[in-house]
């Protein structure tokens, strides 16, 4: 009888052990391989780490039937951790309903290949998504940790419509950020599609040395209230961050340099929709200091959107754009910044630069002029038109003084209005009008 008991103990280990080495097996059958992008053709210039083969596979099981898959999904990133290959596998939906506090992470990838949607709970998520502490953003999840990449052509989706109609009902609600890049130091993220956002679609926040490529970003309303906020990409206190190769088709910003953003390359993107690629808003909190510094765009197409390139900056007294975004009187400056290479159809401006954000009172801006400087700003080579709504202007520049606006260089900008003007409308920046076609009155064709 003790021989039979051990024989079947033995049996039962051996089994066990098989079966691990099935589900391993099995797991890294259906990884994908770690996709390379490379940096081109603009670099920030500081070298990225080199992210080492993982040695064990992960594979995140779906409870199926909306069920809430945090915990299976928190286990096997645990699991994965500190050199390991983490698996949603193709073709499976994945549901997350809790708040994931994914900083931690070490020397792992994560192989997104099926769909993850988060719940539409607005209410569990104004009470538990993750306050980034700038501009009342929140985040359904927080990505951090050194040596992380992100991958393998699935979805993450946002469940936005929820939160579209209850913003139009109450603008203070707090919406949160679908993907969050928080505290991320040496980082990959690439072929996703994020869908659906309640608001900004990335936010990449106190982070460095971090590359996205190829993000196919899509979401809009389906019923008569418009997905508002919803920015491709937003950088904050960050540094060495690279955004390329992707398709972003949004309701504001394609990509916003929030304050303390440097050393960014953004290129070879096509955004539909959008608000521009944008520096700032800054100076919005009076007494911070706010820097955005050594920024390359280049090589973009930019349709049915508000601007193409565009430079915002709060003036130095207390100004409200909206009544859920109102600022001004901060510090710092914005410098070398290129915006090099731009396609243009039915943009509303080709390029605006203001000092005078959130204050629609030109006087009143002069009276108080920005805090925050802007310089060495070089925007070349554009071309395209212009959409109809400000007609026979194709830009805006205006700054609140000539005093804190400097060494502007605009050159081989061949864009026309729909009556094939080429006007400006500028404003306080010394030695504009000798390098483009001014209006002579200085007044802006419409609000921005």
């Amino acid at each position: 009888m003790r021989f039979v008991n051990l024989l079947s103990f033995s049996l039962l280990q051996a089994s066990a052990v098989l079966s691990t080495l099935l589900d391993d097996r099995s797991a890294k059958d259906i990884a994908s391989k770690r996709p390379n992008h490379p940096i081109q053709p603009h670099h920030p210039g500081k070298a990225f780490q080199s992210s080492p083969e993982r040695n064990k596979t992960c594979t995140v099981k779906s409870s199926g039937n909306g069920k809430d898959d945090s915990e299976n999904i928190l286990q096997a990133i645990k699991e994965c951790n500190n050199g390991g290959h983490v698996v949603f596998p193709k073709n499976e939906k994945f549901t997350i309903g809790t708040a994931l506090d994914l900083t931690f992470l070490k020397h792992i990838d994560l192989d997104i290949q099926g769909t993850i949607q988060f719940t539409n709970d607005t209410v569990y998520w104004q009470a538990n998504a993750f306050k980034q502490g700038f501009q009342n953003a929140t985040t359904f999840f927080q990505l951090g940790g050194e040596d992380v990449n992100v991958y393998g052509g699935g979805t993450l989706d946002g469940n936005g419509q929820a939160w579209y109609d209850l913003y139009a009902k109450d603008i203070y609600i707090l919406r949160p950020i679908l993907f969050g890049a928080i505290g991320l130091e040496g980082a990959s993220i690439s072929d996703l599609k994020f869908r659906y956002s309640p608001q900004w679609y990335t936010l990449v926040a106190n982070s460095s040395d971090v590359v996205f490529s190829n993000i196919d970003i899509f979401g809009g309303s389906v019923s008569k209230n418009p997905a508002k906020n919803t920015d491709g990409w937003d950088t904050y206190r960050s540094d060495n961050i690279i955004i390329q190769n992707s398709h972003i088709d949004n309701g504001d910003d394609c990509v916003s340099f929030k304050p303390n953003s440097t050393n960014i390359v953004v290129q070879n993107l096509v955004c539909n929709g959008s608000h521009g690629i944008s520096v700032g808003s800054l100076g919005q909190y009076a007494g911070e200091v706010d820097y955005v510094e050594n920024i390359y765009v280049y090589n973009i197409s930019m349709s049915n959107a508000s601007d193409g390139a565009r430079i915002k900056v709060w003036p130095g007294a207390a100004s409200a754009l909206s009544g859920d975004l109102q600022g001004g009187g901060g510090l710092g400056a914005v410098k070398n910044v290129t915006y090099d290479g731009m396609s243009l159809s039915n943009v509303d401006y080709a390029i605006e630069i203001t000092q005078c954000y959130g204050q629609k009172n030109i006087t009143l801006c002069n009276q108080f002029p920005s805090n925050l400087t802007i310089s060495d700003i070089t925007i070349k080579n554009f071309e395209g038109t212009t959409s109809k709504k400000y007609d026979p202007l194709i830009g805006y520049l205006q700054c609140s003084s000539p005093k804190v606006c400097s060494d502007i260089k605009i050159e081989n900008v061949n864009v026309k209005s729909p009556s094939g003007t080429n006007l400006y409308a500028c404003g306080s920046i010394t030695g504009i009008e000798t390098q483009v076609n001014c209006k002579s009155d200085g007044k802006k064709g419409g609000d921005s």
